[in-house]
């Protein structure tokens, strides 16, 4: 038998941990609207499909890396890590108090057309995704069993913060067409 069984942690105070700070998280968010949602939804939902095995912590700086078709988060920046081992730096990501992620493009990536491209169009098949989902409820994360461990964790986690936001904003049980509806009607007044 191994000294450690269990090397990464993944036992019953790990887990549970991880659905407390999501509930946590939950309890903290402000009102959000449809566009707010989708933007913050989407960016997330791109970090936590990109590998990595450690547990990141709200508010520190982590990097995404992009090789060989496969992106991958690191907490390691680009000055301290060769692009032959990584690959190339698309830019760095912190993951916020509300379980949501934040990336900010590295300018040479920002200005790139082909990934530009690559993000509209990742993008646009988001947007479908979200459009025939019956409610927004039912396009979050809660569970998504194609995840590993951390990514999935932390996908619960922006379930319920992005699910209690918009509870909060009364949009939770509306489709994504009658959310951005209720934006435009809104802002019309």
């Amino acid at each position: 038998m191994p000294d450690n069984p269990n090397p990464q942690g993944k036992g019953q105070v790990p887990v549970l941990a991880a659905l407390a700070e999501g509930q946590r998280a939950a309890r903290a968010v402000p009102a959000k609207n449809v566009e707010q949602v989708s933007v913050e939804l989407f960016t997330s939902l791109f970090v936590l499909e990109s590998e990595f095995g450690f547990q990141p912590v709200v508010g520190e700086s982590y990097w995404l890396y992009h090789k060989e078709g496969r992106f991958r988060l690191s907490p390691l920046p680009p000055d301290q890590w060769s692009p032959t081992v990584y690959g190339r730096y698309i830019g760095e990501c912190r993951l916020q108090e509300d379980m949501s992620w934040t990336l900010m493009l590295a300018e040479e990536v920002a200005e790139d057309p082909v990934f530009v491209r690559y993000l509209e169009e990742r993008r646009a098949r988001f947007e479908e995704a979200l459009e025939a989902a019956d409610t927004l409820e039912d396009a979050l994360p809660v569970h998504d069993g194609r995840l590993p461990f951390y990514q999935r964790a932390y996908a619960y986690g922006l379930a319920h913060s992005l699910g209690a936001s918009m509870e909060r904003s009364g949009i939770r049980e509306l489709s994504y067409n009658e959310a951005r509806g209720l934006l435009t009607h809104q802002s019309d007044r």
